[in-house]
């Protein structure tokens, strides 16, 4: 109790707010989280371009790149926030993949929106937890209180999207990968196709790929019996084979790709869905860096090759970048006259690196 009771006094403490029993509390968390993003910016330990963040002190740091593809303007973003929380062991890192006419509004809002409300509910679930510890020898786990606070968080980011006035999101949406490092764990939330892989020494000394998460395509069997049971339907096109898409009961359309998402409004009461897969991971010495990448990256490049070109790219700030510039090259040999998707990469090194030239906050490079 005791290690979760000081956390949660030193972030009220911090921003001079009291511990969630009244009316009040979801304002209170909400001006804090706000107010930890504020920080954080001043600080310039937010970063949402291509480039580069470690701050002084750090054992994180992160590499960001996105390129636009040939399909119009960039869809993908992305995101991460060093001392997440005002916590100097925390870091958020997050891809978001847009889709449809307003995809890439979709995206930045997403990614915009998910950072603060996730603070909010972690914040509320805490201090709630922590209330109903006193007196009790109830053991707390912090993955339950992560897996609440992004239950929560993603519900919140859809439903805010499906009345926001400014965005028509009925068919259009996006993915959302998202990273906690906390200590020596990391909490990962998947909604959609975006993968994270980890780079880890294997017991033969070499570097090998472990992937962290699902691809949630359509033709998955847990998925797919969700979407037939919502009376949704899941099918290739002729021309697309093997490539299965969610389509309304009786029209030819969304041909949604994936099996969840948030918006994409068009096809929800028919078996997507924005509810996250929630998973935990205790970081070892073994263990290097996680890739973080949207799925135009995947459909060319081998979970085994982008940690290769990470780990053999010498200086960590390039590392995001080269690993999209090769699979650029990919994809013009693999998938000649097929219009490249939007690729986008976060690279978060879990270990701080002497060798390295680092810099104290985020930079950014084109």
């Amino acid at each position: 109790m005791g290690h979760f009771s000081s956390m949660f006094n030193g972030l009220a403490r911090t921003f001079s707010i009291k511990r969630v029993k009244n009316n009040n509390g979801n304002s209170d968390a909400k001006e804090a989280a706000d107010d930890m993003a504020k920080d954080a910016k001043k600080k310039e330990l937010i970063l949402k371009s291509s480039g580069y963040v470690n701050a002084q002190g750090s054992n994180n740091s992160a590499s960001i790149f996105s390129k636009r593809g040939e399909k119009g303007v960039n869809q993908d973003c992305a995101l991460v926030w060093e001392g997440f929380g005002c916590q100097e062991d925390m870091i958020f890192c997050g891809i978001f993949d847009g889709h449809g006419p307003w995809g890439h509004y979709v995206s930045k809002h997403v990614r915009n929106s998910m950072p603060s409300s996730l603070l909010c509910n972690w914040q509320n679930i805490l201090a709630q937890a922590t209330l109903d510890l006193e007196g009790s020898n109830k053991k707390l786990s912090r993955f339950d209180i992560w897996k609440q606070s992004y239950l929560k968080t993603c519900a919140k980011v859809d439903q805010e999207l499906e009345h926001h006035r400014k965005i028509d999101a009925y068919y259009s949406g996006s993915t959302s990968l998202t990273i906690v490092r906390q200590g020596d764990v990391i909490y990962v939330a998947n909604v959609g196709d975006s993968r994270a892989v980890l780079a880890t020494v294997s017991d033969e000394e070499s570097l090998v790929a472990v992937q962290l998460t699902l691809d949630f395509k359509p033709n998955l069997p847990q998925e797919k019996e969700r979407i037939l049971g919502c009376q949704g339907r899941v099918f290739c096109l002729e021309d697309e084979p093997g490539v299965h898409r969610v389509w309304q009961p009786d029209a030819k359309t969304p041909g949604l790709a994936m099996s969840r998402a948030f918006g994409d409004y068009c096809i929800k009461d028919y078996g997507l869905v924005s509810v996250p897969e929630v998973t935990q991971r205790h970081i070892s010495t073994k263990d290097h860096f996680i890739i973080l990448a949207s799925d135009g990256i995947w459909d060319v490049i081998s979970n085994q090759e982008a940690v290769e070109i990470v780990s053999s790219t010498a200086e960590r700030p390039k590392a995001a970048k080269r690993l999209v510039e090769q699979a650029v090259r990919a994809w013009k040999k693999k998938r000649r006259g097929i219009s490249m998707d939007d690729m986008s990469v976060v690279c978060l090194f879990l270990h701080s690196s002497s060798s390295s030239s680092l810099s104290q906050h985020a930079t950014t490079f084109k």
